[in-house]
């Protein structure tokens, strides 16, 4: 809203001017003036107000209008823009402490009126619904809309037909007073949240369990999201949220029994350790089927997360769209995100603004999230004025012009009606929705824990404020007709009995629950043993398929043209084959990805500058130089065959994984891949690496295929551009929770990545991807390595033929392979062997201990580009007990590598010297 007040206090002349000049032309007057006079009528004539005309005046559709009339009528219209663009900083929204004076400047004095203009009837009223109304008339209800309990922001947004739409929704009927009916519905959920909470106070003293206290209204709003969405089409709701009132949530919007939650805070759950070690009560996630109340089904998802907050936001995000595209056809009204957040990590946390920026990206789409805040404001000991420098927690929204409904925790009719016009928005407009319900935390961080030792005031106050059923109940009887005041007394006996029922712990019956069938498909996969990789399944295809996939990849339709240096790469690809019947590594690459298209799987890819490779490799998709018509290479080799999603990200690692992750936790019949720009950058997405694919099958027993491409290798390219820190991940290795890869062939990686869909289990998969053996001739294969066999764990040495004649074994991993390579075959050393570790977890003991047999005269030695402190060699000496070896390396090193080419070639020369000395 801009600031009209320098027009409003100038001469009648001036809007007169104005007016005249919009009459010529519209375009030529401001947007706000051009609304203005398109949308008034003008109906105002001599002593229509005791405004006398004057022959200047300008005439309207043949009605004489008097030009000070006017501009108090641009008042009135200033002063209803000003209350729809800054009511929110004044509105009534905190239930326990003043709100903050932020200069909202709404006196009338500020629009060039006063109290003697209140009587006054102004034309204006019609843009909120009420023309020809007394200004006393206009302000009360500007005041109740948009100062009263709800406090809205929609003045920043620029799609017009959003704002409108927001502004009939909340000034046509938001202060209508709700069916008795819905009022009971509320009543019944504020029951439920607070016997809840008393029970487990009252049972389990002490106990951490983050409870809603102070924001149990928050069950009230989700039931309205559910029952409101599945009205409009929702099929499948997905909820992300952290802690603070998970246990509540899981109770009385998922329909998780009270037994079930009791078993795992007395620890009498027999978790399944086969599985894993389990994890808090308040992190696990929990699938429903819950039907509404006008018989509408609906699943429900809770998605397990780690304590890291707003960690969660991307998995719900990933597995929401994978639902879409496997169950709903990309239908995303089908399903919905919720996210809840706290106020303190919405504004803390910056993986909020890498989902925001998600939202409208064609890769990362959802249909829109409705973010719903707990907004109790306070982050453990922490006041807001010290975790944000913005007004509200939920300023980032503004950055994609999404509205923000703030609304006071302890006034549940006006929460659920914030949220049903949030669930409408969503549909209607497919775009994100954010309401922040303003509330308070009624103890400690944790139950445990004394507020009071750092917010003795706010505490004091807290202490002596009633819940929000309490005020509700309060209210009704204040308030209501008759029967809302029987409703309360009936609803306040209900609350009682089922409390003692609770407390007498009455059997609760789990909810009935159909599988859908991705879920049946993960059924049926199995967990892995150690047996299980030992040796890898057959996955090698046709020389037919081989053939053909490889001319669909070669050709582009007739009318298509290729840049010039794109079309000589796939034409050297085809020589290539035509002359050695080899393939580089991106073609077998390429070949992984369009085999399990052909068979039926699906396969998604994203990453920053992943559809031709940050190292110009790749090309799956290539543009048309005239048209820049995109072409995608895997998606044209049969009919009905499964597409290629491959999507370039924004400039994130730790959103995008996230949300990879959750794609691939969605459907175990996708491959799914992530491909870091270069693997050094993988540990901006270090939370989702350790709390959720590092360990999420031993805490929450969720198994997930998604492969992690990551760049690494030692070529004089800095600290930045050299270490995908191989030590972090085999660190994180245990329990066959991931597979860590260091493939140096196209045709080893081929068969990789259709292990990934051919084992009956799902595991991670990190590959350390290679960057200048993308072109290098020996780490092509020949077709045959395609059409036969499996993925190779240890690839052992064959340029020695005699065993017996070696005195020397260089076992290692990568890229300094071909370092080795190189120089044992110039100088025909038959006497030293080089053995490629492939897979290094889990590590292939028994391939190793048959070639440590093998060269049993030899001295074996451990060679790493990486310094001593990085890289594989202290995983090794861990876990290779039975071998006795050195080891050839960098030294330790602060950096991963020198950010000084000289010394880098210096540092690799002596590695290879060291290693060929005897």
């Amino acid at each position: 809203m801009k600031d009209f007040s320098y027009i409003t206090s100038a001469h009648p002349s001036y809007i007169e001017s104005l007016y005249h000049d919009f009459v010529k032309n519209p375009e030529s007057v401001d947007p706000e003036f051009r609304r203005f006079f398109e949308g008034f009528d003008f109906a105002v004539s001599q002593g229509t107000n005791g405004h006398a005309t004057t022959e200047a005046a300008p005439t309207v559709q043949g009605i004489t209008v008097d030009a000070g009339q006017l501009t108090k009528e641009f008042a009135v219209y200033s002063l209803i823009q000003a209350y729809r663009a800054k009511g929110h900083l004044v509105a009534d929204t905190n239930p326990i402490r003043k709100r903050k004076d932020r200069g909202a400047n709404l006196d009338l004095k500020y629009f060039g009126l006063s109290d003697a203009d209140l009587p006054s009837k102004f034309e204006a009223g019609k843009f909120i619904g009420f023309a020809n109304a007394s200004l006393q008339q206009i302000l009360v209800k500007l005041q109740k809309i948009y100062t009263g309990h709800v406090g809205i922001e929609y003045d920043y947004i620029l799609r017009q037909e959003r704002v409108d739409w927001l502004q009939k929704e909340i000034e046509g009927g938001f202060d209508k007073i709700p069916l008795l009916e819905n009022r009971k519905r509320i009543l019944q959920k504020l029951n439920q949240g607070v016997i809840f909470e008393k029970f487990l106070h009252t049972k389990y003293v002490g106990q951490k369990r983050f409870s809603l206290e102070g924001g149990e209204t928050t069950i009230a709003a989700l039931d309205a999201i559910i029952n409101t969405g599945a009205d409009l089409g929702v099929q499948e709701v997905v909820i992300g949220m952290a802690h603070r009132g998970r246990l509540n949530v899981l109770a009385n919007t998922l329909g998780k029994t009270y037994e079930q939650i009791f078993s795992e805070f007395e620890g009498t759950a027999i978790p399944d350790q086969t599985m894993g070690s389990g994890d808090v009560k308040y992190h696990l996630g929990f699938a429903s089927e819950v039907e509404t109340p006008s018989g509408k089904k609906v699943h429900l998802k809770l998605a397990p997360n780690p304590s890291h907050l707003e960690a969660v936001n991307p998995v719900v995000l990933g597995y929401s769209r994978a639902k879409a595209d496997c169950l709903y056809s990309s239908e995303f009204d089908s399903v919905l995100p919720i996210l809840i957040h706290g106020d303190a990590s919405l504004a803390g946390q910056g993986i909020v603004y890498e989902i925001i920026q998600m939202s409208d990206l064609h890769g990362y789409y959802t249909g829109g999230t409705i973010h719903f805040v707990i907004n109790n404001q306070i982050g453990f000991t922490t006041d807001f004025d010290d975790a944000r420098s913005s007004y509200y927690s939920t300023s980032v929204a503004a950055t994609i012009q999404a509205p923000v409904l703030h609304v006071n925790g302890d006034d549940p009719e006006a929460v659920v009606k914030c949220v049903e016009i949030a669930t409408r928005y969503r549909q209607e407009f497919n775009a994100d929705i954010f309401v922040d319900m303003v509330c308070y935390r009624r103890h400690g961080h944790n139950e445990g824990d004394d507020p009071k030792f750092t917010q003795p005031q706010l505490y004091s106050m807290i202490d002596k404020h009633a819940n929000p059923r309490e005020t509700y109940v309060s209210y009704l009887l204040q308030n209501g007709e008759p029967d809302a005041q029987q409703l309360a007394k009936d609803m306040e006996k209900l609350f009682w009995s089922d409390l003692q029922e609770r407390l007498d712990e009455v059997k609760q019956n789990p909810l009935p629950y159909n599988y859908q069938q991705p879920e049946l498909w993960w059924k049926s996969l199995r967990r892995a043993t150690e047996e299980d990789f030992d040796q890898s399944p057959f996955t090698a295809i046709t020389e037919e398929t081989f053939k053909k996939l490889f001319n669909g990849l070669m050709t582009y339709p007739q009318d298509f043209k290729p840049l010039r240096k794109v079309d000589k790469l796939l034409q050297d690809k085809i020589k290539l084959f035509e002359a050695e019947q080899k393939v580089d590594w991106a073609t077998g690459e390429l070949l992984g990805y369009s085999s399990l298209l052909v068979e039926n799987k699906d396969v998604r890819m994203s990453g920053q500058d992943v559809k031709r490779g940050t190292f110009s490799h790749r090309h799956a998709v290539i543009y048309d130089e005239n048209t820049n018509k995109e072409y995608n290479r895997l998606n044209h080799f049969q009919e009905g065959q499964s597409k290629l999603r491959i999507y370039n990200s924004l400039l994130s690692e730790y959103a995008v994984l996230g949300f990879e992750y959750g794609y691939a936790m969605a459907n175990p019949n996708n491959l799914v891949i992530w491909e870091a720009q270069f693997g050094d950058f993988a540990n901006g997405a270090q939370i989702i690496i350790d709390q959720f694919i590092a360990s999420s099958e031993q805490k929450w027993q969720r198994m997930s295929g998604v492969v992690m491409l990551l760049p690494h290798g030692y070529e004089g390219q800095g600290p930045e551009h050299s270490s995908a820190r191989l030590e972090r991940f085999l660190q994180l290795c245990a329990e066959l929770n991931m597979v860590v890869t260091n493939i140096t062939t196209s045709a080893n990686f081929f068969h990789a990545l259709r292990r990934q869909m051919t084992w009956s289990f799902r595991k991670p998969l990190i590959n350390f991807s290679p960057k200048a053996n993308l072109r290098l001739p020996a780490a092509y294969s020949h077709m045959s390595e395609f059409t036969n066999g499996r993925f190779k764990e240890v690839i052992d040495d064959t340029f020695v033929q005699n065993a017996g004649d070696v005195k020397k074994v260089l076992f290692c991993s990568g890229k300094v392979y071909y370092d080795l390579a190189d120089r044992q075959q110039k100088e025909a050393r038959k006497d030293v062997a080089v053995v490629r570790v492939e897979q290094l977890y889990p590590l292939p003991y028994k391939q190793l201990e048959e070639l440590y047999k093998k060269y049993n005269k030899a001295t074996w030695f451990w060679v790493q580009e990486e310094p001593l402190n990085m890289g594989a060699a202290a995983f090794l000496q861990m876990n290779l007990k039975g071998m006795n070896y050195g080891i050839i390396s960098r030294q330790p090193g602060a950096a991963t590598a020198s950010g000084y080419s000289k010394v880098h070639a210096q540092e690799q020369a002596e590695i290879v010297e060291t290693a060929f000395t005897i």
